[in-house]
């Protein structure tokens, strides 16, 4: 009897597990076929999937990629891309692009308005194959340390990755650039990435960034202390190429391991 209710139990959990599965990858080729539908996505990805496969060997890398990292660098106007083939693997720097215009300055976004690109944690939240700026990916700004340190009412949204070339706050990249990314975003979520995590930070902190920011913003100690807190997010990934989960205490820190 207990062995009946056992195997009955298991059964029961198995048929969950595989509904979900189904679940999953029926979402999954609903998103690409939606996606693919649009001319500009099939276009591009005809375009640049080849040469990303290529990018992607030279690293002993496979394509399409399940675990892609982001890194953005304001001052530098860069943006580097990071992949794994596990979980346990670090991440290695596939190669690196240009933003090619930016508005506002150094620091965070605080309130809608201020032509400021966010710095902080963050992931891609949406795809948008038909974007005015030909093809854009949607951040999840603002996140909970947003909300807590920037304006209650306004604090601003619609921060994309996009094309076009031009920008009141988000991080534009030239139409071919987006298309490359956009394909490579597309593959990672497609194969299974949910959040594609997208870090941006006002420079690199080694000690030419350190003292460039020293000089320029002596005097801004709510700057400074916001720096202080990302810088330990970007040195525990220099440290281990890898990323910890994006955690945060009441007061809008964001939480990240030294170890």
């Amino acid at each position: 009897m207990i062995n009946r209710l056992f195997r009955g139990a298991w059964m029961v959990m198995l048929l969950g597990f595989m509904s979900v599965s189904a679940k999953a990858q029926d979402d999954a080729q609903t998103f690409r076929n939606f996606q693919f539908s649009f001319n500009r996505v099939s276009q591009a990805w005809m375009k640049y999937n080849d040469t990303l496969r290529q990018d992607f060997a030279r690293k002993s890398l496979a394509y399409p990629p399940s675990d892609i990292y982001i890194r953005s660098f304001k001052s530098q106007n860069e943006m580097e891309l990071w992949a794994r083939d596990t979980d346990t693997a670090e991440y290695k720097l596939v190669k690196t692009y240009r933003i090619c215009a930016l508005s506002g300055i150094l620091g965070p976004k605080r309130i809608e308005g201020d032509r400021q690109v966010p710095e902080g944690f963050y992931f891609i939240e949406e795809f948008n194959p038909k974007s005015d700026f030909h093809l854009s990916m949607l951040l999840n700004y603002p996140n909970y340390s947003d909300m807590v340190l920037g304006d209650k009412k306004k604090p601003g949204g619609d921060i994309y990755i996009h094309g076009g070339c031009v920008t009141v706050g988000c991080m534009p990249m030239t139409d071919n650039i987006i298309q490359e990314l956009y394909v490579l975003c597309l593959n990672a979520k497609i194969a299974g990435q949910t959040y594609i995590p997208v870090h941006i930070f006002p420079t690199r902190f080694d000690k030419s960034g350190l003292n460039f920011l020293g000089k320029a913003y002596p005097n801004d100690n709510d700057k400074q202390k916001f720096w202080v807190n990302l810088k330990a997010g970007y040195d525990y990934f220099e440290k281990y190429h890898r990323l910890q989960p994006v955690m945060y205490t009441p007061d809008g820190k964001y939480v990240i391991a030294n170890n």
